[in-house]
């Protein structure tokens, strides 16, 4: 009969910074060093470009300082991430849910598809109701380069703003958490977190957040249906220009360009106001529709012929 050995005590230092089972970081102290690395590379690239804001006689349009801010975005949440997953993690970058594979492009357009009949389907509510007038197209009015030009230009960053946020909130914020408390706390509070990042955007309100947090929870859906961060991508791509570009309405608080042009009338506890359908109630049915088009695309299409 062996002798049990006993467990080595850990000393205080190390059960407070150190994870109980791996030679890393705690993912409370991952979170906050990202965090802080987030914000030096964000002054680090902002702070140039932003003297351009104060150049006499150059005035940028609103499109434009949207664009700037997100390649901002860009390498400040894609570098952070990276060195924080590859050296306070120890784990790849990829791992994140970035695999390219058969399924990448798939789910990226998949989740384009989704966003559409899901705003689709608020602006029917909206206009079957009585709250949303339909005042005309961008092209009775703007010049054809002006149309292309305001379309392709808000494409591209609500492309980049998927990226950002995606990999950021279900990348990032979800699988840390998770792997330092469990996967029901990583989901609630990376989505919680995700609302209260937005409480900075134009008519901004505690109710917007509360929206924004069910987004979350949505676009989470849509990683833990596939592991991998590409139909969150694309669902964030196709939420934001469905919503703002093609049916006219305010994304997240912004006034962006627009191909239809609408008025909304209806009560702002339902229709959100001047934030979007994400601060109103009208925004659940949206995300039921968008969940049950979540499960079929994951049971019907992408699991029978998975690897």
């Amino acid at each position: 009969m062996t002798d049990l050995q006993p467990t080595p005590q850990r000393s205080f230092l190390k059960s407070i910074f150190l994870s109980p089972d791996e030679p890393r970081l705690r993912a409370g102290w991952r979170l906050i060093l990202q965090t802080i690395l987030l914000i030096v590379l964000s002054l680090c690239a902002g702070i140039p470009l932003g003297i351009l804001f104060y150049i006499p006689g150059i005035e940028l349009p609103d499109g434009l300082l949207l664009g700037i801010n997100q390649v901002v975005e860009i390498f400040a949440i894609t570098l952070s991430i990276f060195l924080a997953r590859r050296f306070l993690d120890k784990r790849s970058f990829s791992s994140l849910g970035l695999k390219l594979d058969k399924w990448t492009v798939l789910d990226i357009f998949a989740g384009i598809v989704i966003t559409f009949f899901m705003m689709g389907f608020i602006y029917l509510i909206e206009w079957g109701l009585g709250w949303l007038t339909f005042d005309g197209f961008a092209w009775e009015t703007d010049d054809l380069l002006t149309v292309l030009g305001g379309t392709l230009g808000m494409l591209v960053v609500f492309i980049f703003v998927g990226w950002n946020e995606e990999l950021l909130s279900r990348g990032y914020h979800l699988q840390t958490l998770a792997s330092g408390l469990n996967l029901f706390w990583g989901v609630m509070i990376s989505s919680a977190v995700f609302g209260l990042l937005h409480l900075g955007n134009p008519n901004a309100t505690w109710t917007s957040a509360a929206g924004i947090f069910f987004a979350g929870l949505f676009l989470a859906y849509g990683y833990l249906t596939t592991k991998q961060l590409w139909l969150p991508i694309g669902l964030h791509i196709g939420w934001n220009f469905f919503e703002g570009v093609v049916f006219g309405f305010p994304v997240s608080g912004l006034d962006i360009y627009r191909l239809t042009r609408i008025t909304v009338s209806g009560p702002e506890l339902w229709t959100g106001g001047a934030f979007g359908p994400e601060a109103g109630l009208v925004v659940l049915p949206g995300l039921l529709l968008g969940a049950a088009l979540i499960f079929a695309y994951s049971r019907f299409i992408r699991n029978p012929i998975a690897d």
